[in-house]
């Protein structure tokens, strides 16, 4: 895999995203939200939720996720090491929150549906997310879309300040924040398939008929989407809709599709070329020391002195 020592997150940071973010920031009752946000609610309780029911991955626990985990840290040169955590839940889903303790957490069921490779990808599109710092705003923005929605005038004082346009800005910055995430899944994986790969699945993969799914029949979708756009231009207005709550609730991605389509075209650009030769905006904040601990070195010795008896003990049984 590639490295990228001291890379910044704006060299791979998509245009939409951070127009989006500009967009949110300036916002009418942004920064009053931002001050409630810091005032009422800490990362503390939410790290406290995931120690006390997710299982939290390490050199004895989850250890083959771990490392990949590690991996994917040196690549990106992450200046900070998330906590990583497993959730039980059947959904093909993982997300990132948390500014100065981040923690990125990964569902089960995606862990049983992807393949090594995929999972991989995976890790790597969350740590975008933590390098790019959009895991407080993401916090940030679950927070204000429930205050909103549940407390409606009641919510600290902030019942006018979280309108319908400023819950649309923060739903449209989190979609295009996705995009950054997944040029970030690129650059660690080199390679345009697995990652393409990992989204038709999360679009529609399945244990018992994947062997029948086609990534270029995924492709050709994908180009069929972009299409509805030239064949009429009413379909512009209808994914308009759908986004932002025509169907009865936001969305807060792209449709895989569209990400493909955008991941697509990053791939052939000089920008991404330039990036896999080295030059890249770099931004000097250093790298976690991501070399294995003597508890992990001790560990991997016992299983592979372990494994040595097993096959010793198999070859005595043959004989």
């Amino acid at each position: 895999m590639p490295r990228y020592p001291g890379i910044s997150s704006e060299a791979f940071r998509h245009p939409l995203d951070a127009q989006a973010e500009q967009t949110l920031r300036s916002f009418p009752g942004f920064k009053l939200v931002a001050r409630s946000f810091v005032e009422y609610l800490s990362e503390r309780p939410q790290r406290i939720y995931f120690l006390g029911n997710y299982i939290k991955a390490g050199p004895r626990q989850y250890a083959t996720l771990y490392g990949i985990f590690r991996e994917c840290l040196r690549d990106l040169d992450m200046a900070i090491e998330p906590a990583l955590f497993v959730n039980q839940a059947p959904d093909i889903n993982a997300f990132s929150l948390g500014q100065d303790h981040p923690s990125v957490v990964i569902n089960s069921g995606l862990l049983d549906l992807l393949d090594e490779a995929e999972i991989r990808t995976v890790i790597a599109h969350e740590l975008g997310h933590v390098k790019c710092s959009h895991t407080i705003l993401t916090q940030m923005a679950i927070w204000a879309m429930g205050a909103a929605e549940m407390l409606g005038e009641m919510t600290l004082g902030l019942g006018n300040a979280i309108g319908s346009g400023l819950i649309f800005a923060f739903y449209e910055w989190s979609r295009k924040a996705e995009l950054s995430a997944d040029r970030a899944a690129l650059l660690v994986m080199d390679d345009l398939l697995p990652v393409m790969r990992t989204m038709m699945k999360m679009a529609g993969g399945s244990h018992k008929y994947g062997h029948e799914c086609s990534l270029d029949e995924f492709i050709r979708q994908s180009e069929s989407y972009q299409d509805l756009d030239q064949q009429n231009g009413l379909n512009q207005l209808y994914k308009f809709l759908i986004y932002n709550g025509g169907r009865g609730t936001f969305l807060t991605h792209p449709f895989a599709v569209e990400r493909v389509y955008h991941l697509r075209e990053w791939s052939n650009s000089s920008e991404y070329r330039q990036i896999r030769e080295g030059n890249y905006a770099t931004d000097g904040a250093g790298a976690v020391d991501v070399t294995p601990d003597d508890e992990a070195q001790n560990l991997r010795r016992q299983i592979e002195d372990l494994q040595a008896e097993i096959e010793r003990i198999r070859s005595q049984q043959q004989d």
